[in-house]
């Protein structure tokens, strides 16, 4: 073969070089199911949307020339964890969790990803994205939610209209209104569904349900009578509708609530009871005292409670003739000794200053409350019959009552009271010293500051705020640093809050300072209260991550991600055994902490120390006041689950501030939907919840996970 001549040989050369293929681009690493399921727990715990950016991916190298290039180039690493981009996920039940993990983040950057969610294959992350775009609460998802009441899938279009209330825009609730009437219309509810509607989404049932609370939340009584009442009447007897009738308190709903507070269903009758009681029209008392010594005491408390709010003397008689009868139901009792203090009529202030000195601690607070109540100028001169109670709650209850007094009256009682043996009083001493601007009320209060009870110095500062001495921001600047040693939030928490009272000049510092607090609670609290005095501000996102006390390898545990029991608790009575079945898959993160600090034994011997009857039972308070805490936070796990009777929750103060006490619900209560965490539902001893007294104890809390 002749030799080529050079350039044709160089041409050759740079052909070839050009043909050599270029090497194949890397592909991402998929992830597990479980990887990518703890970086959505991790993240939502830190309250974040994604990792730090941790910059592109290296370039692959260059090919040499003349060098065969690699027949696969080794994969590209993962890339950073990402909410968002988990939204494109290739499985359903990822971009799911996503969705609701962004929800749980509360960042309005999540608005528009979400939006666009709506539109996914899969209506189980399609609701889920509306679910979430409520939790985040911004109105600029409005109108993609009000499209989304249209969407072909009776779960979309109940997530959608619930999302609607969460976020609360009125500018909603003719949409909201139109799908509710349309589904009534439609004959799918012709008549009240059973139990198996109370909780139930993918049907036509549930989408109005939540409709039906939708409305309430944005205080549409005109759209909802439009779509649930024929005329005056309701066109459904079913209890979420006498729920909804209640709760908006509108006049018109009379002749419904009437129909209602006959009806054989006792959530029915119990709601529309206490709709009658707010609207306080005595056309209702005829309707109301029989319902007192009914058999459903569920009903027989709504009713009691109705006729103190209306007031009428006619309704006085049952309530007397049950407040006299001794061996009454104690909580039917102590309901109408409360209650009673709303009504004028003949004999009530003897009957209750026979049972000021009653055994029950509770019915000798509710007493003194009435007396109060009923013939404030007569009172000092119970008063001075009254020896200072054994009772803690008894004399703090006393406390509160002497401020609502005139100062005469009430400032004698409560100077004895200022150095209480017990620091539970002084929260309510301090509160009526400040209401009656009490002489010497400042330096009281600005001492009570320095004091090494975090509740006592949450309620000085609350008081020094309602005074507002000149001294005033520099002391609650400085009481916000006093608290930084607590384990407790309660008391920096009321200093921010106490501060704004005396402008933006005076608190914006403090504020600021307090975005980088370590209790992630206190930086949620300090970025609201900014964005009160500034709407513009930002502060909502200087306080990300939130601090979890966590490691991240916590996140990776598989009983957290998928959990392979329903772990079960236990609580152990005097009244007997109330079993729980914990929220494994909606709320891993707390149910965690509830399992190990029952495990410690943190629970045991604890009081139900809050009992609201056909509301809740509350406990897990190691002060028993309601101010206590395990001393941490964490953060709210937010979900579709309605509180039923039986639904176990965990209590607030504000958002993310949740830690040991928990409570469990009497009867459904559809306010509460996402808003408080669901961390499980009593399974068996209901009727132990209903006879749980004030201060009776958890003797024992007891946990099984399927080996211990």
């Amino acid at each position: 073969m002749r030799p080529l001549p050079a350039i044709a040989a160089a041409l050759l050369v740079s052909a070839c070089a050009a043909k050599v293929p270029a090497p194949v681009p890397p592909k991402p690493s998929e992830q597990p199911f479980e990887e990518k399921a703890s970086w959505i727990l991790r993240l939502e715990d830190q309250r974040a949307l994604r990792d730090p950016a941790q910059g592109p991916p290296p370039a692959p190298p260059a090919p040499v020339r003349g060098q065969k290039p690699a027949a696969a180039a080794a994969p590209l690493p993962p890339p950073p964890p990402d909410l968002v981009r988990l939204l494109g996920d290739t499985q359903a039940r990822i971009r799911r969790r996503a969705a609701l993990a962004i929800g749980r983040v509360g960042l309005v950057e999540g608005v528009v990803p979400l939006t666009k969610v709506l539109g996914d294959p899969d209506p189980e992350v399609r609701q889920m994205a509306a679910f979430a775009l409520g939790l985040i609460g911004d109105s600029s998802a409005r109108d993609a939610l009000i499209g989304a009441l249209g969407d072909p899938s009776p779960l979309v279009q109940g997530s959608a209209a619930e999302a609607l209330g969460l976020i609360g825009d009125r500018a909603a609730a003719n949409a909201v209104g139109q799908m509710a009437s349309a589904i009534v219309q439609s004959g799918a509810v012709s008549q009240a569904p059973g139990n198996e509607g109370d909780a139930v989404r993918d049907t036509p049932v549930g989408a109005l349900r939540l409709a039906i609370f939708a409305l309430v939340r944005l205080n549409a009584y005109d759209q909802l009578a439009a779509a649930v009442l024929d005329g005056a009447q309701p066109r459904v007897r079913w209890w979420p509708v006498a729920f909804a009738l209640q709760r908006l308190e509108d006049p018109r709903a009379l002749p419904a609530l009437l129909t209602l507070a006959k009806d054989p269903h006792p959530y029915t009758r119990a709601f529309a009871v206490k709709g009658l009681g707010a609207i306080k029209d005595r056309a209702a008392v005829p309707v109301l005292t029989p319902l007192v010594d009914g058999p459903d005491r569920t009903v027989a408390v709504e009713a009691i409670r109705a006729l103190g709010r209306i007031g009428d003397p006619i309704g006085a008689a049952p309530l007397l003739k049950l407040i006299a009868a001794t061996k009454a139901d104690p909580t039917l009792r102590l309901e109408a000794v409360t209650a009673i203090g709303g009504i004028k009529a003949d004999g009530v202030i003897d009957l209750l200053l026979d049972i000021v000195g009653d055994p029950s601690p509770p019915v000798r607070a509710a007493a003194i409350r009435s007396l109060a109540q009923l013939d404030a100028e007569n009172f000092v001169t119970v008063l001075s019959g009254l020896d200072p109670d054994p009772q803690w709650s008894v004399r703090s209850a006393l406390a509160t009552v002497l401020g609502t007094l005139p100062p005469d009256v009430g400032l004698p009682r409560l100077e004895a009271m200022r150095e209480d043996a017990d620091e539970r009083v002084i929260p309510a001493v301090l509160a009526s010293l400040a209401a009656l601007k009490a002489p010497g009320a400042v330096e009281l209060l600005g001492a009570r500051l320095q004091t090494g009870d975090p509740t006592v110095r949450a309620a000085a500062a609350t008081a020094l705020a309602r005074l507002k001495p000149p001294s005033g921001a520099a002391q609650l600047a400085e009481a916000y640093k006093t608290g930084l040693k607590d384990t407790t939030y309660v008391a920096r928490g009321a200093a921010l809050a106490a501060l704004v009272e005396f402008g933006a000049a005076a608190a914006t510092p403090t504020l600021t300072e307090a975005l980088a607090d370590n209790d992630w609670a206190i930086r949620v609290r300090a970025a609201a209260l900014l964005k009160q005095l500034d709407p513009a501000s930002d502060a909502g996102l200087k306080i990300r991550p939130a601090p979890t006390g966590r490691p991240e390898s916590t996140y990776e545990v598989s009983r957290l991600l998928t959990p392979p029991v329903s772990t079960h608790v236990f609580i152990d009575t005097d009244r007997g055994t109330i079993q729980i079945e914990l929220a494994v898959v909606d709320a891993p993160l707390t149910v965690e902490t509830f399992v190990t600090l029952a495990r410690k034994g943190f629970y045991n011997g604890l009081t139900f120390h809050r009992v609201v009857p056909n509301f809740v039972i509350q406990g897990g308070d190691p002060r028993g006041d309601g101010e206590g805490g395990p001393g941490f936070t964490i953060r709210d796990e937010l979900s579709q689950q309605p509180y039923l009777r039986g639904i176990v929750g965990i209590a607030l103060d504000w958002k993310d501030t949740g830690g040991s006490q928990f409570f469990i619900t009497h009867s459904p209560q559809p306010h509460l939907d996402g808003r408080y965490t669901v961390v499980g539902r009593v399974i068996s001893g209901m009727e132990v919840v209903d006879q749980i007294q004030p201060s009776d104890v958890m003797r024992r809390v007891r946990v099984w996970d399927g080996v211990q």
